[in-house]
């Protein structure tokens, strides 16, 4: 069944006074189509009978929320990178900063991301001094980051020695991460197109931002340039390089970081 833009235009309108989540700030084509897959699935003929259904089913509202989020995360992905902030952003920071180091991991999704922060930091000091915020809009992202147990894929590129010292098996393919870099990591749900930015000294924010439209990525980036203390780092994912930083108070530190100026 063709869908007329009118029935979308309702859809995202319903779901802003719903949840506060604005889906036109997330490139058209690309939410469209996942949502219909999934209402077509769950045998809905339209985004009006889908909403409806959202707006009675609180699993379904949930499942909604998992599929326009993306949770496709590993650790130490693009791991040369992770290698750039181990060897030149942390001790820049540390050294300005030292253990007051505030630091935010972004549409953290299912926790490998800060974790992979930690475990680069408890080469730095001691893992109680160790306090990272990670952020997600997806309950569900959430609840299997508090858990902890990651496939055997998801973990291939963590160094053997951080993978014997904070990893044991779990059962299949299946590992579960220690409890002291658990301990190291606040989750907390957030939107980052509709709720207030906390302040930080290193925010990591990964592959999320190819899913906005233009006009979200710039007002992210003036959010993350105001929430940034000076000589801050951005750290972003393989596909996001800020083509004009200066636009934004950034200058370039290294291959997708970008220095609070």
């Amino acid at each position: 069944m063709s869908i007329g833009l009118d029935d979308y235009g309702r859809f995202i309108a319903q779901m802003k006074k719903k949840t506060g989540i604005d889906l036109s700030l997330y490139k058209e084509a690309q939410m469209k189509r996942r949502l219909t897959t999934l209402y077509e699935k769950r045998g809905f003929s339209s985004f009006c009978e889908f909403f409806q259904a959202l707006d009675r089913d609180e699993r379904l509202l949930e499942e909604f929320l998992d599929r326009m989020t993306i949770n496709v995360s590993e650790f130490y992905r693009n791991k040369s990178r992770w290698d750039v902030l181990e060897q030149k952003i942390l001790p820049r920071l540390l050294k300005e900063r030292g253990d007051r180091l505030k630091i935010w991991s972004a549409a953290a999704s299912t926790g490998e991301e800060p974790y992979t922060i930690a475990m680069i930091l408890s080469k730095f000091m001691p893992l109680d001094k160790v306090k990272i915020l990670a952020t997600d809009i997806d309950k569900n992202a959430i609840e299997k980051a508090l858990a902890g147990v990651y496939s055997e894929r998801s973990i291939m590129e963590v160094p053997p020695e951080m993978k014997r010292k904070y990893f044991k098996k779990s059962g299949g393919n299946f590992y579960q991460i220690a409890d002291e870099i658990k301990g190291t990591v606040t989750f907390k749900r957030h939107n980052l197109l509709a709720d207030p930015y906390p302040d930080a000294d290193l925010i990591v924010c990964r592959n999320v931002l190819i899913y906005f439209t233009e006009e979200a990525k710039n007002m992210v980036y003036e959010n993350f340039s105001r929430a940034l203390h000076q000589n801050g780092a951005l750290f972003v994912g393989s596909t996001e390089q800020i083509f004009n930083p200066a636009a934004y108070g950034f200058e370039i530190e290294d291959t997708f970081f970008y220095k609070k100026i």
